[in-house]
């Protein structure tokens, strides 16, 4: 993002100079922001509530997804990655980028701080089970991993490369719908799924709103959100995949011309447009296969195939297995669930 000069329309490869920039001083539009949030997919990957006594320090490791961290109560300091410490306080919530070790610590008397080592937690069933010392907790946390995507490969916290950080109010009841996924995980009831994806989404969308209201709004970080014209073509495709999409009618809903257009989204989802149109096409389509009973003609014209033979060879190829095989697989697996 160094040169900030905004690209002229037909200028060829003097556009791609300006690749990601061209929205990064914009405020991206209400419209294009709840296109993106309601197609925004979200994978609970497991979660917990953490209680850290005085004078103790927890140590984690990697993995490679964003972690989420709330304070419910209590204070305390965290530290990801070679970063400084940063304070934690009650209703602080940190989004850490992946493949980053964090720990967290709490003072007490001053003496050297307990280890709560990463090898006492092991994940069960979506639920991080953490053997936690005995004594009153002096900070409390819920925690956790997830994915947060539109399609098989486009995340949009993959590229997180600092912390996010933002204060909420009580009234926002965040730790309310964290507390409620944990519980979700626990019960390990039908529809866990959904329903922990819900919960966390719709912390996700409380996150956006709130920088989109700050003044240190964290949206620009994210090249899939910085450039304006992009983001606008790339949250088209995201809220109607099934529609006859084509790099020109894509182009002209970003204002650029087709070849400034294949540059810029090309530079910053590494993908090109019809690429990242086909894996959105069969997430669409996965996810009609296992909620709806619609024949997998009617589900290949949704995701806009009119070919049935060219839609089944587009599904094989994402997810290894043909539709019906899909769709079968998961009703066994969602029986087994409710055994």
């Amino acid at each position: 993002m160094q040169n900030t000069a905004k690209p002229r329309a037909g200028s060829g490869q003097g556009e791609r100079t300006g690749s990601l920039i061209a929205g990064s001083a914009s405020k991206l539009s209400t419209a294009d922001l709840d296109s993106l949030m309601r197609a925004l997919e979200i994978d609970v990957i497991a979660l917990t509530e953490m209680l850290i006594p005085s004078d103790h320090r927890a140590e984690m490791g990697t993995i490679d997804a964003p972690a989420i961290h709330y304070t419910v109560s209590g204070r305390g300091r965290i530290s990801i990655g070679n970063g400084p410490a940063m304070p934690l306080e009650p209703h602080v919530l940190v989004i850490k980028p992946p493949n980053t070790p964090f720990a967290i610590e709490v003072d007490g008397a001053g003496g050297p701080k307990k280890l709560i080592s990463r090898d006492c937690w092991k994940r069960h069933d979506g639920v991080l089970r953490i053997a936690m010392p005995a004594g009153q907790p002096e900070l409390i946390q819920i925690c956790g991993f997830f994915n947060a995507s539109f399609g098989q490969s486009v995340g949009l916290f993959r590229e997180l490369r600092d912390p996010v950080v933002e204060k909420f109010e009580p009234t926002d009841r965040i730790d309310l719908k964290l507390r409620e996924a944990v519980e979700e995980l626990c019960a390990q009831e039908i529809g866990m799924g959904a329903m922990t994806a819900s919960l966390l989404k719709q912390v996700i969308v409380a996150l956006v709103r709130r920088s989109m209201k700050s003044s240190r709004s964290w949206t620009d970080r994210f090249s899939i959100l910085a450039d304006r014209q992009i983001t606008r073509a790339f949250a088209e495709m995201a809220a109607r995949p099934g529609a006859a999409h084509t790099v020109q009618s894509l182009a002209h809903s970003a204002g650029l011309s087709r070849s400034a257009f294949m540059a810029r989204f090309s530079e910053i989802f590494d993908r090109s447009p019809m690429a990242v149109l086909r894996e959105l096409r069969m997430r669409q389509a996965a996810l009609e296969l296992t909620t709806t009973s619609a024949p997998v003609d009617v589900v290949a014209y949704n995701a806009g195939y009119e070919s049935r033979s060219s839609f089944v060879r587009a599904f094989r190829k994402a997810y290894g297995v043909d539709p019906s095989e899909y769709r079968q697989s998961a009703k066994s697996d969602e029986a087994d669930k409710g055994a």
